[in-house]
């Protein structure tokens, strides 16, 4: 599902913790969030030949569910859906971002990423693009243009543009760091922005507070007051994909396994990362911060920031997973008929 709104061009990453910036968002976009688990009997083994590492693909066990129907609001979160109302009501939005910002800073933010980067197809990390069409078709979505992008920050985002075919960035780090289950969850979280078109809702909000920080005193309040809105919205909203990506890995571990990585995580010790262990260390983290004092510094931790912390993440898509919204949406969906390497 391509989004069309003319808007500006914005970053939607699959990240920890990404400051906003007086420009259009992020400064840099970030990776996905932090994420780990143990290596999985689904994704790849790697095994060292020479220099480079070959990766061998694992069959699913059975071919994954599709879900035909699926409309973003079967599984967004609650706050995302709270937040949005909030962000809609906003009178002008969508005039005030038209008058702000022209095509020539949307055209400097496409030619910049697709200038550096390796536009994936069948005829180019073909694997790869298995991987974005499949996830495409289980979250019954058009997919979008997939770019690698040569860095060592682990990182995934979407840009979207007014007008033309929206495309997601995966960085080469991410892609040595994630097996091929885990990468296909965080391509799913990146769809799951577009499917809620939240590159609409971010674009604006940007736009509105960068407008206000140019008037003096009061202008500067009401961005103050947008800047606190908005980020509450983005946390929510980094809550409603990570589902998305729960609906194509159809495993909560596999989710919680990249939160896991990119909390801490490198190559060397992925086998050595135990999911379970991480979220027993999410629940540590909850009752430590029960007491009035642990409440008022996690909410000193997090106001500030674009995406929740791992560990909430984590913890809030194993509670979905065991939820019945989520198990009646299994119940509405089809198995894929035949067989595909994920």
């Amino acid at each position: 599902m391509a989004v069309s709104v003319s808007a500006p061009v914005m970053f939607l990453c699959y990240h920890q913790s990404g400051e906003l910036s007086p420009r259009l968002g992020y400064r840099q976009p970030k990776v996905f969030s932090s994420g780990r688990r143990s290596l999985s009997s689904i994704g790849f083994r790697s095994e060292k030949v020479g220099r480079l590492r070959a990766r061998v693909p694992i069959c699913r066990a059975v071919p994954p569910l599709l879900f035909k129907d699926l409309d973003a609001d079967d599984f967004r979160h609650p706050l995302d859906k709270q937040n949005t109302l909030l962000l809609r009501a906003i009178p002008g939005l969508n005039e005030f971002g038209k008058a702000l910002l022209g095509s020539m800073t949307e055209q400097i933010m496409l030619l910049e990423n697709i200038g550096t980067s390796v536009l994936v197809s069948k005829n180019q990390i073909s694997d790869l693009h298995g991987l974005l069409v499949e996830a495409a078709e289980i979250l019954n979505i058009e997919a979008p243009d997939l770019y690698v992008r040569q860095s060592p920050v682990p990182n995934a985002y979407t840009l979207a543009i007014s007008g033309k075919k929206p495309f997601i960035v995966v960085h080469t780090s991410l892609i040595e760091l994630l097996t091929r289950a885990e990468l296909q969850a965080v391509l799913a979280h990146e769809l799951g922005h577009l499917k809620c078109d939240h590159g609409v809702w971010l674009t604006f909000a940007n736009i509105l507070t960068l407008g206000a920080y140019t008037v003096p005193a009061f202008g500067q309040m009401i961005a103050r007051t947008l800047e606190e809105q908005l980020l509450r919205w983005l946390r929510s909203a980094e809550l409603t994909c990570d589902r998305a990506a729960l609906l194509v890995a159809q495993d909560p571990k596999v989710v919680v396994s990249v939160l896991m990585k990119l909390a801490g995580g490198c190559p060397s010790i992925a086998d050595q990362l135990n999911v379970d262990a991480f979220l027993e260390q999410a629940r540590s983290y909850d009752k430590a911060s029960s007491s009035p004092l642990g409440w008022y510094i996690r909410n000193a931790q997090t106001s500030q920031l674009s995406h929740p912390l791992p560990v909430l993440r984590a913890r809030e898509i194993d509670e979905w997973s065991r939820s019945l919204e989520y198990r009646s949406l299994l119940k509405r969906a089809n198995r894929i008929s035949t067989v595909q390497n994920v």
